[in-house]
């Protein structure tokens, strides 16, 4: 028996020499540490599953984050890239991303770093997604990581999200770090023009198409201010968008007496998208 017998496979795509599987162990067995152990059972118990993500490669590249590779076996050659010296500094500097990038050629079998986390597989074609910072972890060749300058002034400064967000475009897989389980994202596809509007910076990502921008949420500044939503992040399409509506919901969770606090009905369970000054002083 091996170990890979304890792997399932729970997500997969394939492009043109290259095979991206998200695999699980079922159970950990254990271990002989008594404490290691404690913590292995209640994973047990939980469901909580140790996931790699595994690419298999025939005469092909992959890039993905240095700190990301784990293990790999074939006629594989290991490459530290910038993708341009200027390109790898403004991803750096402006996204959070890595500067430099590893990039994996031949064929063989390659292993990425085992996690407790979510992956979320995209294939796309000619197309890009924007997304959070340090979301990124791995993408078959045809895709370019790269900064992506928020396209107006309300989404960079009240947006939530910063002036710059990661972009990936291009035809291939590309792999992101799920802040949620991927069976808890909600996906909408906007039609032309078609708006969603959300309390809160719990998109995660969406498809280059759709615009976003910070909006009030009322037609009036006074409504908006009355109404405790003062500032909504508003997508519009055409194009996609993923939502990870229990992530603020666990953020709290992490937080001493953060169960407690869910119990009370404080808003918005995201990220505040602007300030809220006008509106705490409403409410006072």
């Amino acid at each position: 028996m091996s170990g890979t017998d304890n792997f399932t496979v729970i997500e997969s795509e394939q492009v043109t020499g290259a095979v991206f599987d998200v695999v699980r162990y079922e159970k950990l067995l254990g271990s002989d540490n008594l404490n290691v152990a404690e913590k292995i059972f209640f994973a047990n118990q939980a469901s909580i599953h140790l996931k790699m993500v595994r690419v298999t490669l025939t005469n092909s590249e992959m890039l993905l984050e240095p700190s990301a590779l784990y293990f790999m076996k074939g006629h594989l050659q290991l490459e530290s890239t910038t993708g341009g010296i200027a390109k790898g500094l403004m991803r750096k500097f402006l996204t959070g991303e890595t500067l430099f990038q590893s990039r994996i050629k031949g064929s063989g079998e390659v292993f990425l770093e085992p996690s407790f986390g979510h992956y979320l597989l995209f294939n796309i074609e000619n197309d890009g997604l924007i997304f959070d910072k340090n979301s990124f972890y791995c993408a078959s060749s045809g895709i370019d990581v790269s900064a992506k300058l928020q396209s107006n002034i309300s989404s960079a400064l009240f947006g939530g999200e910063g002036f710059f967000q990661t972009q990936a475009k291009g035809t291939g897989i590309v792999i992101l770090v799920s802040p949620v389980p991927v069976a808890e994202l909600i996906v909408y596809e906007l039609a032309a023009g078609e708006k969603l509007s959300v309390d809160g910076n719990f998109a995660f990502v969406r498809t280059s198409s759709v615009t976003f921008q910070a909006e009030t949420s009322s037609k009036t500044l006074f409504q908006s201010v009355t109404s405790g939503e003062l500032l909504l992040q508003t997508f519009t399409g055409p194009g996609m968008v993923w939502l990870a509506p229990t992530q603020g919901v666990y953020d709290k969770m992490k937080r001493p007496y953060g169960m407690a606090n869910l119990s009370k009905n404080q808003g918005s369970t995201g990220t505040s998208t602007g300030t809220n000054m006008l509106s705490d002083f409403f409410d006072s």
